[in-house]
């Protein structure tokens, strides 16, 4: 649904804004579905390591299994710390960006999409944890002369997008996630 009510710092301009319940109530399941789906896809149907290419020596869809996280930053830790690690930050990142969207004022729908990416990303790669002890990766950009960069899935991809998202509105508008989100008008 569109606000198209008088709604914005002082209650006094309009706004063609989604209402931020409503944008993350879109972004949140949409990219969620599409994750656990490719995920999923990849999983049933390719091979540990198993490549196809889509375009050659750019790009190509590689099964790969990331016990750690971003980029397999602490793969190689200890199990014992590992697994309840990966399990109790994104629990806590979730509740704070929950906490935060409910918090930011309505007119604010730049940052509501952007924290809605980064939490359904978040979740995204949660659920892998929680359903297979790892996070299925399979996007694999690459370069003869470079290398590669380290395979990602689409959660990753929300949360990366995100977050530059987040980084961009706090740059032009410093009190993105200041005083109004914590006591602005969160209805």
């Amino acid at each position: 649904m569109v606000n198209t009510n008088a709604e914005s710092k002082n209650g006094s301009k309009k706004s063609w804004m989604l209402h931020k319940y409503t944008l993350s109530g879109l972004v949140i399941p949409l990219v969620l579905v599409l994750d656990q789906w490719t995920k999923f896809y990849v999983h049933t149907h390719f091979a540990l390591y198993e490549s196809s290419s889509v375009v050659d020596g750019f790009f190509s869809l590689t099964y790969v299994r990331n016990t750690g996280a971003a980029f397999g930053v602490l793969a190689q830790a200890d199990p014992a710390f590992r697994v309840p690690f990966f399990i109790a930050i994104p629990l806590v990142a979730l509740a704070a960006i929950g906490w935060l969207i409910k918090k930011l004022p309505n007119y604010q729908s730049l940052t509501a999409f952007s924290l809605a990416l980064v939490l359904s990303g978040a979740l995204g790669n949660l659920i892998d944890r929680l359903v297979y002890g790892f996070v299925v990766d399979f996007l694999l950009f690459y370069n003869q002369s470079i290398g590669q960069f380290p395979a990602f899935n689409v959660a990753d991809s929300a949360i990366t997008v995100g977050v530059a998202l987040l980084m961009i509105e706090m740059i032009k508008n410093p009190d993105t996630l200041g005083s109004e989100a914590k006591s602005g008008p969160a209805a």
